[in-house]
């Protein structure tokens, strides 16, 4: 690995035993994804400097050879590869939404937003696999689609036609499979999951799947559900969470946000087993489920005028404990890394949404590969934060230390002190920040995946010309 650069080193571990049909095929997705990591763009004519690359990286997107559905299984196995371990691995799953360019309406595109904005694009759900301590693993499974582009209907065609239509016929049937896919993929490998989703996903055939999977699950509520009941009143699961004995209590540091006042905010807790009565709208059958659940919403110290914070969690995970309940609590606040990555994956360093590529399948490969670079950058920016005292050789080649050394001297301010010795992840992370434009005054916070990528791209620069010198013999 210290012969080659980081990125060379990281696309031939997540592509290089890539199954594709052709070996030459394989080769050619290694040097793709090295490029796509080492100057990540939406338009791939930015991430090529050669007119061959170039044409190679169009030949490999825009033709058929390598499937689209193949090309999510490698990615999804070689994720599962690195969950292998003691404890639980977080996979937040969760939709978003790929907007892209098509004048001429023949990519083969979705509906994105509402009918009259006229966006189009494609929607897809991420499975995001994240170790015990919030850093990235990679993807675990992705399902795409475009949604049809359909004749404007009202809010109430649109309520029937969801209550008419069985999960198969819904886009439940994508949570369904990424969820399916996940949990396979660990269970080849004998890992074990712990599912993260928020209220979008509190629908019964999510919440039966979940159940099924072998996995445990924390599902965000987002309806006061009925309960089983054996009297002829319905049951509510608020009511009766407020019924139950407070389990204890914790104070949360909340940050200004959106409208949102800054507060250190005590959070009570409870927590209970229940049986749900899920009702199928389409055949109104129900079916009854027994999960745990944990409360926590904030009392006493929300401003007025404000919500109160409140979480209500449906999981199967231990809850008779206080120590328990808060690994419930503190599980799911790992969800939000899917919500960087896709800051990351969009806007934030790969810009997906810039592609011009021409077909959906086109669209699809390359924002897998993108994809893939986005968990790279949010990993190396949570490991800084996360595992701050970790060697930086751990991540970082010999070259690419000895370049950012040279850099981190020209860019620093004139009371900063660079030592000579092997640095922390935490300061390899904030130097590779710093010289791509990081000041902090902005937000106050560590870096954010925007600088990180900028620094990259220059450490990037320095290390091919040092490698290329050497080679030379100068």
């Amino acid at each position: 690995m210290r012969n080659r650069s980081v990125e060379q080193a990281w696309a031939e571990e997540q592509f290089g035993d890539a199954a594709l049909g052709d070996r030459r095929r394989t080769l050619r997705l290694v040097r793709i994804a090295r490029r796509a990591a080492e100057n990540p763009s939406g338009k791939l004519s930015e991430v090529f400097s050669s007119e061959r690359e170039l044409d190679a990286a169009y030949d490999f997107v825009e033709r058929d050879q390598t499937k689209v559905e193949r090309l999510e299984e490698v990615v999804g196995r070689g994720t599962a590869s690195k969950c292998v371990g003691p404890g639980r691995v977080r996979i937040a799953v969760d939709g978003s939404s790929a907007r892209v360019v098509d004048g001429t309406g023949k990519k083969g595109l979705g509906r994105i937003g509402s009918d009259a904005k006229g966006g189009r694009g494609l929607k897809v759900i991420s499975a995001l696999a994240v170790d015990p301590v919030g850093a990235t693993l990679g993807l675990l499974a992705q399902s795409w689609w475009a949604r049809q582009i359909v004749p404007s209907r009202s809010h109430r065609q649109r309520q029937a036609a969801r209550e008419r239509n069985k999960p198969a016929q819904k886009e439940t049937r994508y949570w369904l499979e990424t969820i399916e896919r996940s949990a396979a993929r660990l269970e080849e490998v004998g890992a074990l999951g712990w599912f993260q989703l928020d209220r979008e996903a509190d629908a019964w055939p999510t919440l039966l799947a979940l159940s099924q999977s072998g996995h445990w699950f924390t599902v965000r509520s987002a309806w006061d559900r009925v309960l089983e009941a054996t009297g002829r009143d319905k049951q509510y699961l608020r009511t009766e969470m407020a019924a139950s004995p407070v389990l204890g209590s914790y104070t949360l540091d909340v940050p200004g946000h959106g409208g949102r006042s800054a507060r250190r905010a005590l959070m009570v807790m409870r927590a209970a087993e229940v049986t749900l009565s899920l009702r199928d709208k389409c055949n109104k059958k129900r079916h009854p489920l027994r999960v745990r659940v944990v409360w926590v919403h904030e009392q006493g110290t929300t401003p007025m005028g404000e919500k109160p914070l409140d979480w209500m969690l449906l999981t199967n995970a231990p809850t008779d404990s206080v120590e328990a309940a808060r690994k419930v609590v503190l599980g799911y606040a790992m969800r939000w890394r899917i919500e960087d990555f896709h800051k990351t994956w969009k806007s934030g360093a790969c810009n997906v949404e810039l592609t011009q590529l021409r077909s959906r399948n086109a669209v699809i490969r390359w924002a897998t590969i993108l994809a893939v670079v986005a968990t790279r950058i949010e990993r190396l920016k949570h490991l800084g934060r996360t595992e701050p005292e970790r060697p930086a050789d751990d991540e970082l080649t010999a070259v690419e230390l000895e370049v950012l050394l040279v850099l981190k001297r020209r860019y620093k301010k004139r009371t900063e002190t660079v030592p000579d010795t092997m640095p922390t992840m935490a300061q390899a992370v904030r130097w590779i920040a710093d010289i791509g434009g990081y000041t902090g005054k902005s937000s106050g916070g560590p870096p954010g995946s925007t600088t990180i990528r900028r620094g990259l791209e220059r450490l990037k620069n320095g290390v091919e010309a040092v490698v290329a010198m050497r080679q030379a013999g100068k």
